[in-house]
């Protein structure tokens, strides 16, 4: 069965993207080649892979076009926050790295707290901190 999964996203530039992803935290995974084409992060406690691949590389591994997420949304990246000071804490480190918050904090069905970033390239991430003790019960 699976070991694991890993996620692959296209980047414009893999050093400037290195240092927007190393300034909100995220680990540098050197059990794979980093280069000039490519990086690599372990996030979380369970180090789920991001691996970032330059445009033209990351365009070589399918015959699709690469998404223009610009003005479009391929997907939503959601990060498990441990609180909500977390939440805050990771919108602030993304928007002063350079990238744009695109949904304020803000409490969701009363036990859901969180927001949204873009990343240098316009992947969307969001973070949400779950209180499943206020969780509505059915």
């Amino acid at each position: 069965m699976t070991k694991e999964i890993w996620l692959n996203l296209p980047v414009s530039d893999v050093q400037q993207s290195t240092i927007f992803f190393k300034a909100i935290g995220f680990e540098v995974n050197t059990h794979a080649p980093n280069s000039e084409v490519m990086v690599s992060f372990k996030i979380g406690s369970k180090n789920f892979i991001v691996n970032l691949f330059r445009k033209d590389v990351f365009q070589s591994f399918t015959p699709y076009a690469v998404a223009d997420v610009s003005d479009s949304l391929e997907m939503l990246i959601s990060i498990d926050a441990e609180s909500t000071e977390e939440v805050n804490e990771l919108l602030e480190k993304a928007e002063k790295a350079g990238g744009k918050v695109f949904a304020k904090v803000a409490e969701q069905q009363g036990w859901m707290y969180g927001g949204g970033f873009t990343d240098l390239d316009g992947h969307k991430w969001n973070i949400l901190y779950m209180d499943f003790s206020r969780m509505p019960q059915k």
